[in-house]
């Protein structure tokens, strides 16, 4: 009995061998879900990318009304002399007027308030950019969480397999009174708690295949298949290539930028309000009987009185340029700050992955072989293979969590560098 045994923890511990190795990188199966496709998808449906596109759209527009001129003015009168009697003909101060007018804004105006506008619209369309990095890293991350979840879900029922055998060992070990009662129970324990686990794993993939739909823009009751397994994403970049990218061509900073430019020509245009504007009429004064039709020309320019009011209007325009330049400063610290964060992040994972295959996995496999010597001997207790066999697995669910902590940093590096912005969704000109 001892021998059948033993030969039941050999075959647990060859499966676990042949578990992890199948959890290594392969091609992807057939019917998997592929993240290129979610990615195209995304880019084309998010609804926040849509809606920022929408705005950045309506903020184009504006330039064309900024720098055109006020609408024209047209006026129709009559002027009649006496109360009593319509004396149009009759007297010479009666008559009809028809006038039209046009408001000139001071030189300069007009610019500034075209370059206003056109820097705010270039501000949407840096953030529209910023929306699809920030969209491609959400699918990214959320489709990664979901291969995780997945992953787990398979270690937990190699692992509730492997403790039914045992389950099934100290049966028959307690059946012939080689073995306590309370390895039975150990062993029945730990697999209720993984089908425990395992039920809790499977409302997350409900979860995140929600989240996920939203991101790409589906039906949150979509179908989603499993992720497709893929060896490490390649990344050579150091830390100062990644800030030098990110000060270059991160959409963010740009957006700031932009937004500094506009309020520097709000300050201009602050200024500008002291000088007077004009507006040019021309008019015809329509008579008849013996009297003939007058016409005039006109210009009438706006006092600017209220000065103390205008200096206001500069302060407040100086206030806002201020705290525009200060937006940038704290946008580009933040960006250099989230470089930092996640390349601490990647390389981390790499270490721990190394670790845990290269280090961890084999010694505890080693331990677990021990443990079987002792056990084989009676020397070693059920309960110490058992915790050998978990912390095997263990190591090998930690092994795929810094797998995808890494896939996810590298996410939102690619974001934070605008590297490879994406083009499906661009807007058309």
């Amino acid at each position: 009995m001892r021998n059948d045994n033993m030969a039941v923890l050999q075959c647990l511990i060859r499966v676990i061998l042949v578990v992890f190795l199948s959890a290594l990188p392969a091609a992807a199966a057939e019917g998997s879900l592929a993240l290129q496709p979610l990615l195209d998808e995304a880019l084309n449906n998010n609804r926040d990318l849509l809606s920022t596109e929408s705005k950045w759209n309506a903020a184009s527009h504006r330039i064309g009304q900024a720098k055109s001129l006020p609408d024209p003015m047209v006026m129709v009168g009559y002027q009649n002399e006496g109360w009593n009697n319509y004396t149009f003909g009759e007297m010479e101060g009666a008559q009809w007027m028809y006038s039209i007018s046009q408001m000139f804004p001071f030189p300069g105006k007009r610019g500034l308030k075209g370059e206003m506008a056109a820097q705010e619209a270039g501000s949407s369309g840096e953030m529209y950019r910023v929306q699809k990095l920030k969209t491609v890293a959400t699918v990214k991350e959320l489709y990664y969480d979901l291969f995780l979840v997945y992953k787990d879900i398979d270690l937990v029922r190699d692992k509730t397999a492997l403790f039914s055998r045992i389950e099934e060992a100290a049966l028959a070990r307690y059946a012939t009174g080689m073995a306590p009662q309370q390895e039975v129970l150990m062993a029945q324990t730990e697999k209720y708690m993984l089908l425990e686990r395992e039920t809790m794993l499977q409302q997350k993939v409900q979860s995140l295949e929600a989240m996920l739909n939203v991101a790409v823009g589906r039906d949150v009751n979509a179908p989603l298949g499993r992720p497709a397994e893929s060896g490490p994403t390649p990344f050579a970049r150091d830390r100062e290539e990644l800030q030098a990218a990110a000060l270059a061509q991160s959409p963010e900073i740009r957006s700031r930028e932009k937004m500094l430019t506009a309020a520097e020509a709000r300050g201009g245009m602050a200024k500008k309000e002291y000088y007077p504007d004009v507006t040019l009429a021309a008019s015809v004064f329509k008579r008849t009987g013996p009297f003939e039709d007058m016409w005039s020309l006109t210009a009438t320019f706006n006092i600017p009185l209220y000065f103390g009011a205008k200096q206001k209007a500069v302060a407040e325009a100086r206030s806002l340029t201020l705290g525009a330049r200060q937006e940038l400063e704290a946008g580009r610290l933040m960006v250099l700050s989230g470089i930092r964060d996640n390349y601490t992040m990647l390389k981390t994972a790499e270490k721990l992955m190394d670790l845990y295959k290269n280090g961890m996995i084999p010694k505890t496999y080693q331990d677990v072989e021990s443990a079987m010597a002792g056990y084989k001997t009676g020397k070693v207790e059920a309960i110490t293979v058992i915790s050998r066999l978990k912390a095997l697995i263990d190591y090998e669910t930690l092994y795929w969590a810094q797998f995808v902590e890494r896939e996810k940093a590298i996410a939102r590096l690619d974001a934070l560098t605008a590297t490879a912005i994406p083009e499906a969704g661009e807007k058309k000109e």
